[in-house]
Protein backbone atom coordinates (compact mmCIF):
# COMPACT_ATOMS: atom_id res chain seq x y z
CA UNK A 1 0.00 0.00 0.00
CA UNK A 2 1.44 3.53 -1.22
CA UNK A 3 2.27 5.87 1.71
CA UNK A 4 -0.53 8.20 0.45
CA UNK A 5 -3.03 5.69 0.53
CA UNK A 6 -2.20 5.09 4.02
CA UNK A 7 -2.64 8.27 5.13
CA UNK A 8 -5.57 8.65 3.54
CA UNK A 9 -7.52 5.82 5.42
CA UNK A 10 -5.37 7.07 8.71
CA UNK A 11 -7.52 10.41 8.19
CA UNK A 12 -10.08 9.17 7.41
CA UNK A 13 -10.37 7.15 10.68
CA UNK A 14 -8.89 10.26 12.83
CA UNK A 15 -12.21 11.80 11.83
CA UNK A 16 -14.16 9.18 12.42
CA UNK A 17 -13.30 8.68 15.91
CA UNK A 18 -13.20 12.19 16.65
CA UNK A 19 -16.66 12.81 16.36
CA UNK A 20 -17.82 9.45 18.47
CA UNK A 21 -14.93 10.64 21.22
CA UNK A 22 -16.78 13.88 21.45
CA UNK A 23 -19.86 12.68 22.07
CA UNK A 24 -18.38 10.91 25.21
CA UNK A 25 -16.51 13.33 26.35
CA UNK A 26 -19.65 15.39 26.44
CA UNK A 27 -21.07 13.02 27.99
CA UNK A 28 -18.69 12.71 30.79
CA UNK A 29 -18.15 16.71 31.12
CA UNK A 30 -22.14 16.98 31.47
CA UNK A 31 -23.00 13.52 33.70
CA UNK A 32 -19.20 13.54 35.96
CA UNK A 33 -18.51 16.87 37.08
CA UNK A 34 -21.38 16.88 39.71
CA UNK A 35 -21.00 20.75 41.01
CA UNK A 36 -19.35 21.94 37.76
CA UNK A 37 -16.01 22.50 39.12
CA UNK A 38 -13.61 20.80 36.78
CA UNK A 39 -13.47 18.15 39.00
CA UNK A 40 -14.84 14.42 38.21
CA UNK A 41 -16.69 11.79 40.16
CA UNK A 42 -18.19 8.54 40.08
CA UNK A 43 -16.91 7.40 37.01
CA UNK A 44 -15.33 4.01 35.73
CA UNK A 45 -12.19 3.92 35.45
CA UNK A 46 -11.44 0.33 35.36
CA UNK A 47 -9.09 0.38 38.34
CA UNK A 48 -11.94 -1.82 40.27
CA UNK A 49 -10.59 -2.21 44.17
CA UNK A 50 -8.03 0.63 43.93
CA UNK A 51 -10.42 3.21 46.18
CA UNK A 52 -10.78 2.62 49.88
CA UNK A 53 -14.80 2.20 48.76
CA UNK A 54 -16.75 1.31 45.39
CA UNK A 55 -15.99 5.03 43.43
CA UNK A 56 -18.91 3.87 40.69
CA UNK A 57 -21.41 3.60 43.69
CA UNK A 58 -23.36 6.01 46.32
CA UNK A 59 -20.72 7.05 48.74
CA UNK A 60 -20.99 6.10 52.16
CA UNK A 61 -22.26 8.49 54.64
CA UNK A 62 -23.63 10.59 51.81
CA UNK A 63 -21.69 13.17 49.98
CA UNK A 64 -19.65 14.08 47.19
CA UNK A 65 -16.22 13.07 45.69
CA UNK A 66 -13.23 14.26 43.50
CA UNK A 67 -11.10 11.46 41.94
CA UNK A 68 -7.61 12.65 41.39
CA UNK A 69 -7.45 9.92 38.43
CA UNK A 70 -10.77 10.78 37.59
CA UNK A 71 -10.04 14.15 36.95
CA UNK A 72 -6.30 13.25 35.33
CA UNK A 73 -8.18 11.20 33.18
CA UNK A 74 -10.05 13.81 31.45
CA UNK A 75 -7.05 16.65 31.49
CA UNK A 76 -5.56 13.37 29.16
CA UNK A 77 -8.78 13.07 27.12
CA UNK A 78 -8.33 16.57 26.33
CA UNK A 79 -4.81 16.78 24.99
CA UNK A 80 -5.64 13.90 22.77
CA UNK A 81 -8.78 15.41 21.46
CA UNK A 82 -6.55 18.12 21.18
CA UNK A 83 -3.54 16.22 19.66
CA UNK A 84 -6.19 14.99 16.84
CA UNK A 85 -8.08 18.31 16.07
CA UNK A 86 -4.55 19.25 15.41
CA UNK A 87 -3.57 17.29 12.84
CA UNK A 88 -7.18 16.88 11.36
CA UNK A 89 -6.86 21.11 11.24
CA UNK A 90 -4.00 20.43 8.30
CA UNK A 91 -1.63 23.64 7.23
CA UNK A 92 1.40 21.63 7.30
CA UNK A 93 2.95 21.12 4.14
CA UNK A 94 1.51 23.20 2.07
CA UNK A 95 -2.00 21.60 3.10
CA UNK A 96 -5.65 24.15 3.72
CA UNK A 97 -6.03 24.82 7.05
CA UNK A 98 -9.16 23.40 8.27
CA UNK A 99 -11.10 25.91 10.52
CA UNK A 100 -13.52 23.81 12.03
CA UNK A 101 -10.83 21.76 13.52
CA UNK A 102 -8.67 24.54 14.47
CA UNK A 103 -11.53 25.60 16.65
CA UNK A 104 -12.01 22.57 18.19
CA UNK A 105 -7.81 22.12 19.10
CA UNK A 106 -8.55 26.07 20.82
CA UNK A 107 -11.63 24.26 22.73
CA UNK A 108 -10.10 21.17 23.92
CA UNK A 109 -6.64 23.00 24.85
CA UNK A 110 -9.06 25.92 27.27
CA UNK A 111 -10.49 22.88 28.56
CA UNK A 112 -7.32 21.48 29.46
CA UNK A 113 -6.03 24.38 31.33
CA UNK A 114 -8.77 24.74 33.30
CA UNK A 115 -8.94 21.39 34.77
CA UNK A 116 -5.47 21.78 35.67
CA UNK A 117 -6.15 24.80 37.36
CA UNK A 118 -9.36 22.91 39.05
CA UNK A 119 -6.89 20.10 40.30
CA UNK A 120 -4.17 21.99 41.35
CA UNK A 121 -5.76 25.33 43.08
CA UNK A 122 -9.53 24.58 43.43
CA UNK A 123 -10.17 25.55 47.27
CA UNK A 124 -6.47 26.18 47.77
CA UNK A 125 -4.32 23.84 46.48
CA UNK A 126 -6.94 21.79 44.77
CA UNK A 127 -6.59 17.28 44.76
CA UNK A 128 -2.99 18.34 45.66
CA UNK A 129 -1.58 17.60 49.36
CA UNK A 130 1.24 19.90 50.20
CA UNK A 131 2.31 18.26 53.18
CA UNK A 132 2.74 14.76 51.64
CA UNK A 133 3.63 15.82 47.62
CA UNK A 134 1.26 13.72 46.30
CA UNK A 135 -2.43 13.98 44.76
CA UNK A 136 -5.20 11.78 46.03
CA UNK A 137 -8.97 11.64 45.93
CA UNK A 138 -11.05 14.03 48.28
CA UNK A 139 -14.23 12.95 49.91
CA UNK A 140 -16.98 16.04 51.01
CA UNK A 141 -18.40 14.22 53.97
CA UNK A 142 -23.10 14.69 53.14
CA UNK A 143 -23.73 16.03 57.12
CA UNK A 144 -20.35 18.19 57.87
CA UNK A 145 -19.24 19.35 54.53
CA UNK A 146 -16.07 18.55 55.95
CA UNK A 147 -13.56 17.69 52.84
CA UNK A 148 -10.91 14.66 53.88
CA UNK A 149 -8.11 13.96 51.25
CA UNK A 150 -8.27 9.55 50.96
CA UNK A 151 -4.48 9.69 51.61
CA UNK A 152 -3.49 5.87 49.81
CA UNK A 153 -0.85 6.49 47.50
CA UNK A 154 -1.91 4.51 44.90
CA UNK A 155 -1.89 5.10 41.10
CA UNK A 156 -4.70 7.50 41.81
CA UNK A 157 -2.22 9.96 42.74
CA UNK A 158 0.19 8.94 39.97
CA UNK A 159 -2.12 9.55 36.90
CA UNK A 160 -2.02 13.24 36.54
CA UNK A 161 1.66 12.79 35.35
CA UNK A 162 0.42 11.34 32.18
CA UNK A 163 -1.61 13.96 31.11
CA UNK A 164 0.96 15.61 29.46
CA UNK A 165 1.92 16.92 26.08
CA UNK A 166 4.25 19.24 24.47
CA UNK A 167 3.11 22.11 22.01
CA UNK A 168 5.74 23.55 19.35
CA UNK A 169 5.59 27.09 17.81
CA UNK A 170 6.40 25.85 14.85
CA UNK A 171 3.02 23.59 14.54
CA UNK A 172 1.16 26.61 16.19
CA UNK A 173 2.76 28.49 12.99
CA UNK A 174 0.59 26.58 10.96
CA UNK A 175 -2.64 27.01 12.66
CA UNK A 176 -3.09 30.94 12.33
CA UNK A 177 -7.06 30.68 13.92
CA UNK A 178 -5.38 28.60 16.71
CA UNK A 179 -2.56 30.81 17.44
CA UNK A 180 -4.51 33.85 17.56
CA UNK A 181 -7.35 32.26 20.00
CA UNK A 182 -4.13 30.68 22.03
CA UNK A 183 -2.55 34.09 22.22
CA UNK A 184 -5.89 35.75 23.48
CA UNK A 185 -6.16 33.03 25.96
CA UNK A 186 -2.65 34.20 27.52
CA UNK A 187 -3.40 37.71 27.27
CA UNK A 188 -6.69 37.82 28.89
CA UNK A 189 -6.88 34.85 31.33
CA UNK A 190 -4.01 35.53 33.43
CA UNK A 191 -4.52 33.52 36.39
CA UNK A 192 -4.71 30.24 33.99
CA UNK A 193 -1.78 31.49 31.92
CA UNK A 194 0.55 29.90 34.89
CA UNK A 195 -0.54 26.38 33.79
CA UNK A 196 1.33 26.66 30.38
CA UNK A 197 5.39 26.60 30.92
CA UNK A 198 7.20 28.27 27.60
CA UNK A 199 10.57 26.76 27.23
CA UNK A 200 13.12 26.45 24.62
CA UNK A 201 12.09 23.46 21.51
CA UNK A 202 14.51 20.62 22.29
CA UNK A 203 13.67 19.75 18.85
CA UNK A 204 14.65 23.39 17.61
CA UNK A 205 17.03 25.74 19.53
CA UNK A 206 15.74 28.57 17.94
CA UNK A 207 12.57 28.08 18.87
CA UNK A 208 10.05 27.88 21.97
CA UNK A 209 7.56 25.20 22.68
CA UNK A 210 4.83 25.23 25.69
CA UNK A 211 4.34 22.48 27.92
CA UNK A 212 1.20 21.56 28.71
CA UNK A 213 0.73 19.52 32.29
CA UNK A 214 -1.17 18.87 35.51
CA UNK A 215 2.18 19.08 37.95
CA UNK A 216 4.32 21.95 38.19
CA UNK A 217 8.20 21.16 38.04
CA UNK A 218 8.38 21.49 41.68
CA UNK A 219 5.50 19.35 42.24
CA UNK A 220 6.73 16.80 39.44
CA UNK A 221 9.74 16.55 41.42
CA UNK A 222 7.89 15.54 44.47
CA UNK A 223 5.62 12.88 42.78
CA UNK A 224 8.58 11.18 41.56
CA UNK A 225 10.46 11.18 44.80
CA UNK A 226 7.69 8.36 45.86
CA UNK A 227 7.21 6.51 42.24
CA UNK A 228 11.18 6.09 42.19
CA UNK A 229 11.36 4.37 45.64
CA UNK A 230 12.06 0.82 45.82
CA UNK A 231 9.79 1.37 49.51
CA UNK A 232 6.92 2.66 47.48
CA UNK A 233 6.02 2.07 43.79
CA UNK A 234 8.93 1.06 42.01
CA UNK A 235 9.57 -2.68 42.20
CA UNK A 236 11.89 -4.63 40.61
CA UNK A 237 9.66 -5.11 37.48
CA UNK A 238 8.58 -1.69 37.04
CA UNK A 239 5.85 0.20 38.92
CA UNK A 240 3.78 -0.83 41.62
CA UNK A 241 -0.64 0.12 41.46
CA UNK A 242 -0.20 1.04 45.22
CA UNK A 243 2.78 1.90 47.54
CA UNK A 244 4.16 -0.79 49.32
CA UNK A 245 4.41 1.78 52.66
CA UNK A 246 0.86 0.71 52.67
CA UNK A 247 2.09 -3.00 53.77
CA UNK A 248 3.23 -1.95 56.99
CA UNK A 249 0.94 1.40 57.12
CA UNK A 250 -2.28 0.10 55.92
CA UNK A 251 -4.70 3.37 55.39
CA UNK A 252 -7.79 3.26 57.50
CA UNK A 253 -11.37 5.38 56.54
CA UNK A 254 -13.47 5.68 59.48
CA UNK A 255 -16.29 8.27 59.19
CA UNK A 256 -17.94 9.55 61.88
CA UNK A 257 -16.68 6.48 63.79
CA UNK A 258 -18.84 4.05 62.34
CA UNK A 259 -17.60 0.76 60.29
CA UNK A 260 -13.95 1.70 59.32
CA UNK A 261 -12.59 0.52 55.64
CA UNK A 262 -9.20 -0.17 55.21
CA UNK A 263 -6.63 -0.35 52.25
CA UNK A 264 -3.44 -2.28 52.47
CA UNK A 265 -0.49 -3.58 50.12
CA UNK A 266 -1.72 -7.25 48.50
CA UNK A 267 0.70 -7.34 45.92
CA UNK A 268 -0.98 -10.93 44.20
CA UNK A 269 -4.71 -11.89 44.28
CA UNK A 270 -7.19 -9.73 45.92
CA UNK A 271 -7.98 -10.10 49.23
CA UNK A 272 -11.52 -8.16 48.42
CA UNK A 273 -14.51 -9.40 47.36
CA UNK A 274 -15.27 -5.39 45.71
CA UNK A 275 -15.93 -6.45 41.51
CA UNK A 276 -16.18 -9.47 42.20
CA UNK A 277 -12.92 -9.94 43.49
CA UNK A 278 -11.08 -11.33 40.27
CA UNK A 279 -8.66 -8.52 39.72
CA UNK A 280 -6.26 -6.13 42.18
CA UNK A 281 -5.04 -2.88 41.98
CA UNK A 282 -4.39 -2.99 45.54
CA UNK A 283 -0.14 -3.78 44.37
CA UNK A 284 0.30 -5.33 41.09
CA UNK A 285 2.36 -4.40 38.39
CA UNK A 286 -0.41 -3.19 35.45
CA UNK A 287 1.58 -3.01 32.18
CA UNK A 288 -1.39 -0.64 30.60
CA UNK A 289 -0.13 1.92 33.34
CA UNK A 290 3.51 1.59 33.36
CA UNK A 291 2.91 1.77 29.88
CA UNK A 292 1.29 5.28 29.78
CA UNK A 293 4.01 6.51 32.64
CA UNK A 294 6.40 5.98 30.44
CA UNK A 295 5.41 7.44 27.64
CA UNK A 296 4.48 10.30 29.73
CA UNK A 297 8.06 10.44 31.08
CA UNK A 298 9.62 10.49 27.35
CA UNK A 299 7.34 13.94 27.09
CA UNK A 300 8.24 15.72 29.73
CA UNK A 301 12.10 15.11 28.95
CA UNK A 302 11.14 17.00 25.51
CA UNK A 303 10.54 20.10 27.39
CA UNK A 304 12.77 19.68 30.31
CA UNK A 305 16.00 18.03 28.75
CA UNK A 306 19.00 16.47 29.35
CA UNK A 307 19.85 18.38 32.35
CA UNK A 308 16.40 17.76 34.32
CA UNK A 309 17.45 14.91 36.48
CA UNK A 310 16.02 12.43 39.20
CA UNK A 311 17.54 10.44 41.24
CA UNK A 312 16.24 6.73 40.30
CA UNK A 313 15.68 4.63 42.66
CA UNK A 314 15.57 7.33 45.09
CA UNK A 315 18.14 7.54 47.84
CA UNK A 316 20.59 5.64 45.13
CA UNK A 317 22.92 8.66 44.29
CA UNK A 318 22.24 6.86 40.89
CA UNK A 319 21.07 10.36 38.46
CA UNK A 320 18.96 9.94 35.51
CA UNK A 321 17.53 12.30 32.91
CA UNK A 322 13.41 11.45 32.36
CA UNK A 323 14.36 9.65 29.53
CA UNK A 324 16.60 7.54 31.37
CA UNK A 325 14.29 7.31 33.65
CA UNK A 326 11.82 5.79 31.06
CA UNK A 327 14.16 3.49 29.63
CA UNK A 328 14.99 1.84 33.40
CA UNK A 329 11.21 1.78 33.44
CA UNK A 330 10.69 -0.51 30.74
CA UNK A 331 13.98 -2.73 31.60
CA UNK A 332 12.59 -3.25 35.19
CA UNK A 333 8.87 -4.50 32.78
CA UNK A 334 10.78 -6.40 30.08
CA UNK A 335 12.67 -8.03 33.30
CA UNK A 336 9.11 -10.43 33.82
CA UNK A 337 9.15 -11.85 30.29
CA UNK A 338 13.19 -12.67 30.15
CA UNK A 339 15.44 -15.94 31.58
CA UNK A 340 16.44 -14.76 34.60
CA UNK A 341 20.35 -16.04 36.42
CA UNK A 342 18.34 -19.24 37.03
CA UNK A 343 17.04 -20.35 33.71
CA UNK A 344 13.37 -19.10 34.85
CA UNK A 345 11.00 -16.14 33.73
CA UNK A 346 9.59 -14.25 37.01
CA UNK A 347 5.94 -14.35 34.91
CA UNK A 348 5.83 -18.20 35.71
CA UNK A 349 6.68 -17.67 39.11
CA UNK A 350 7.63 -21.78 40.75
CA UNK A 351 5.83 -23.53 37.76
CA UNK A 352 8.92 -25.39 36.95
CA UNK A 353 8.01 -26.79 33.84
CA UNK A 354 8.21 -23.65 31.95
CA UNK A 355 12.08 -23.96 33.28
CA UNK A 356 12.81 -27.89 32.55
CA UNK A 357 10.43 -28.94 29.93
CA UNK A 358 11.75 -27.76 26.76
CA UNK A 359 7.80 -27.89 24.88
CA UNK A 360 7.33 -25.39 27.64
CA UNK A 361 9.94 -23.68 27.62
CA UNK A 362 9.43 -20.75 25.01
CA UNK A 363 6.23 -20.29 26.19
CA UNK A 364 5.12 -17.21 26.65
CA UNK A 365 2.11 -15.92 28.18
CA UNK A 366 0.53 -12.32 28.58
CA UNK A 367 -1.13 -12.53 31.85
CA UNK A 368 -3.62 -9.56 32.80
CA UNK A 369 -1.50 -8.21 35.47
CA UNK A 370 2.02 -9.11 37.89
CA UNK A 371 2.91 -9.61 41.41
CA UNK A 372 4.19 -6.12 42.54
CA UNK A 373 7.57 -7.88 44.62
CA UNK A 374 7.90 -10.88 42.29
CA UNK A 375 6.78 -10.41 39.04
CA UNK A 376 4.89 -13.56 39.04
CA UNK A 377 1.86 -13.60 36.32
CA UNK A 378 -2.00 -13.32 37.78
CA UNK A 379 -5.05 -12.91 36.75
CA UNK A 380 -6.46 -13.64 32.97
CA UNK A 381 -3.40 -15.58 31.06
CA UNK A 382 -4.36 -14.61 27.67
CA UNK A 383 -4.37 -10.74 28.17
CA UNK A 384 -2.98 -10.28 24.85
CA UNK A 385 -4.70 -6.51 24.51
CA UNK A 386 -2.34 -4.12 26.76
CA UNK A 387 0.18 -6.60 28.28
CA UNK A 388 0.93 -7.38 24.27
CA UNK A 389 2.56 -3.48 24.94
CA UNK A 390 5.36 -4.96 26.28
CA UNK A 391 6.56 -5.76 23.07
CA UNK A 392 7.09 -1.91 21.97
CA UNK A 393 9.55 -2.08 25.32
CA UNK A 394 11.73 -4.61 24.09
CA UNK A 395 11.94 -3.63 20.69
CA UNK A 396 12.96 0.03 22.03
CA UNK A 397 15.65 -1.33 24.30
CA UNK A 398 16.76 -3.46 21.54
CA UNK A 399 17.36 -0.57 19.43
CA UNK A 400 19.22 1.10 22.16
CA UNK A 401 21.53 -1.56 22.68
CA UNK A 402 22.19 -1.22 19.01
CA UNK A 403 23.00 1.88 18.78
Amino acid sequence: MSTDKKEERDRSFLESVFLKLLMNFTWWVNRKDPNNQNLFAGGFLGLDNIGVFDRSAELPEGGTMHQSDGTAWMCFYCLTMFGIACELAGGVNGEPVIEAYEDMASKFFEHFVQIVDAMNLHGGTGLWDDDDGFYYDQVKCGVTDKVISLKTRSLVGVLPLIAVSVLEVEKMNSLPGFQRRFNWFLKYQPNLRQHIIQRKSTRNDSSDAFLLAIPSEERLRRMLGYILDEDEFLSEYGLRSLSKYHEKHPYVFEPNSKREQCVSYSPAESKTSMFGGNSNWRGPIWLCINYLVIEALERYHRSYGDDWKVECPTRSGNWMNLREVAQELAKRLVKIFLLNEDGKRPLNGDESIYSTDPHFRDLVLFYEYFHGDTGRGLGASHQTGWTALIIQHIQDIAELRRD
